[in-house]
């Protein structure tokens, strides 16, 4: 697994061919707070889309971050996940 950082400012956005690894990496960076702020909502829209692209691990973590979230926030992730869809 990754163990380094990610810049967010000079990162390139992330498109629809996005290999399941790339998306699950980004949940593991906001839901580990390595960039000093966990973000749960983030987290799971990244594990989602994971789990979209067929990354089986991303289901369980998914799961597990979810069981910390309102109801209102896995709406918002959900949200978020769609639209990245459409968007790409």
């Amino acid at each position: 697994m990754f163990q380094g950082t990610f810049d967010l400012e000079t990162a390139t956005p992330i498109d629809a061919s996005a290999l399941s690894d790339v998306l699950f990496e980004r949940g593991i960076y906001w839901a580990s707070g390595r960039s000093g702020l966990v973000d749960l909502v983030a987290a799971h829209k990244w594990f989602n889309l994971a789990a979209l692209k067929g990354r089986k691990d991303a289901v369980a973590l998914r799961q597990e971050i979810a069981g910390q979230m309102s109801d209102i926030e896995i709406s918002a992730a959900q949200r978020e996940a769609r639209a990245w869809v459409c968007a790409h």
